[in-house]
């Protein structure tokens, strides 16, 4: 969707290709991207609900909207229970978010802000429950190995070789992903960026 339709042009504040190719299943294409710097270190006792919804909104305020703009931005943040697991920075640290995750249920939490023209900000969050199989570290090491769950938060990338981890998933598919295309939707049409 283009500005030139009636919609406002939308500003993608991610430099994610796969939540600009989420936002395409929407028929949205951003009229820029940018990747906003903000620090992402949890607050203390900082709950994972609260600390995703924070990021998302604290990532749309980061970038330059100009006049007539809406900006867009998520964050998709693993818990296991009130424990926020960081990103998986280095093989290690992948290993022991994968050995964490193994055999149990957890939760991804994807957070969504859109702030409309008019500036007014509005997020929503989707809560998807993920339960993995157990897994040896056989297959642990196979998919550190194939290296693309490394920088994604709790170490694994539901879209790729981990979907093969995955003996359960209620919720969004596409929140774990990286964006929750119904809640997205929603604020999207609000901020007037989808017509119709």
């Amino acid at each position: 969707m283009t500005p030139h339709d009636g919609a406002a042009p939308l500003v993608l504040a991610s430099s994610s290709p796969r939540r600009r190719d989420l936002l395409a299943r929407l028929g949205v294409s951003p009229a820029r991207t940018e990747s906003p710097d903000i620090d992402e270190t949890p607050r203390p006792r900082e709950l994972p609900r609260a600390y995703a919804l924070r990021l998302a909104e604290e990532k749309a305020r980061a970038v330059t909207r100009e006049a007539g703009e809406a900006v867009l931005a998520g964050d998709t943040t693993i818990a296991l229970g009130r424990r926020i697991l960081p990103p998986a920075t280095d093989p290690e640290v992948q290993r022991t978010l994968l050995r964490l995750l193994a055999g149990r249920r957890h939760h991804a939490l994807s957070a969504v802000c859109v702030i409309a023209p008019d500036g007014r900000g509005r997020t929503r969050l989707a809560d998807t429950v993920v339960a993995f199989k157990p897994l040896s570290e056989a297959e642990i090491d196979a998919y550190v190995a194939c290296g693309e769950g490394l920088g994604k938060a709790g170490g694994y990338a539901i879209q790729g070789r981990a979907e093969a981890f995955v003996r359960f998933l209620a919720g969004s598919h596409s929140g774990v992903v990286g964006l929750p295309l119904f809640e997205t939707r929603a604020l999207l049409a609000t901020a007037g960026v989808l017509l119709g």
